[in-house]
């Protein structure tokens, strides 16, 4: 598929996805959300792929839904972007490899979403991050969903009333990311984690990122029962084995993904 609105990059297992709207401060049109379906779908089904990065052209990552194409439509055609919309978000969280949001400039509404749902974030020191729908009569319902489980019921619930920015100082504080960074590094940076991810074993990276989010929402006890188990399979892996024997014989291990 040719993607209009995405650049796509590819090497040594790490995958980078670049929003390609730098005029429309990468904003998410229909057409967008699509094609990032269709490219994280693929990249999804690629074992060669270890890591993926999310990054932007232009001076903002992404300032939410595009306006100019939601003023007089009807019903269907705002069911179809909202829920289309969702689908990629979850998407990104269901696939198995781990997936890095490298913001700059702002990060706003479903801009906002799209860093909070994404499973690492690091962002330029000057990079501002909000939910500013209330402004113009349109709650950040969706963004609120990821927003909420990043930082909490009060700073999401402030961040949604009031729709003012937040700095990326703040957004590391209350967890919204993972760091903030000088402009000038901000690609080394993410760069460098995602490189450092990409060495651990594939299967037991896409075994853990599943039970992350899998324990999240489970009581304490029911977590440790579901996650023992998961350890018990994962420490029957080639890879598990492997990597134990490497520690024991103090080499470095070589991974099969099994």
């Amino acid at each position: 598929m040719d993607y209009e609105n995405l650049l796509y990059e590819k090497d040594k297992g790490i995958a980078v996805v670049i929003l390609n709207r730098p005029d429309k401060m990468n904003a998410l049109s229909l057409a967008l959300i699509e094609e990032l379906i269709h490219l994280l779908g693929s990249i999804g089904g690629d074992e060669k792929i270890r890591v993926v990065v999310i990054k932007s052209r232009g001076k903002a990552f992404c300032s939410g839904h595009d306006m100019s194409e939601m003023t007089g439509r009807g019903p269907r055609f705002y069911q179809k972007l909202f829920e289309r919309c969702s689908e990629m978000m979850q998407l990104i969280r269901h696939l198995p490899q781990p997936v890095i949001a490298q913001v700059q400039g702002i990060a706003t509404a479903a801009g906002c979403q799209l860093a909070a749902s994404c499973d690492l974030t690091i962002a330029s020191e000057d990079a501002r991050f909000a939910t500013p729908g209330v402004k113009i009569g349109l709650f950040c319902s969706t963004p609120m969903v990821p927003v909420t489980r990043a930082v909490g019921r009060k700073k999401a619930l402030e961040m949604l009333l009031t729709g003012d920015m937040m700095t990326a100082s703040e957004a590391e504080r209350c967890g919204l990311i993972n760091r903030a960074v000088p402009s000038d590094v901000l690609e080394r940076e993410v760069e460098s984690l995602a490189t450092k991810i990409a060495q651990a074993s594939p299967l037991v990276v896409q075994i853990g990122k599943k039970a992350f989010y899998s324990q999240l929402e489970m009581e304490e006890s029911t977590a440790y029962a579901y996650t023992a188990r998961v350890i018990a399979l994962n420490a029957m892996a080639d890879d598990a084995q492997e990597g134990m024997s490497a520690f024991l014989e103090k080499r470095q291990p070589f991974w099969k993904g099994k």
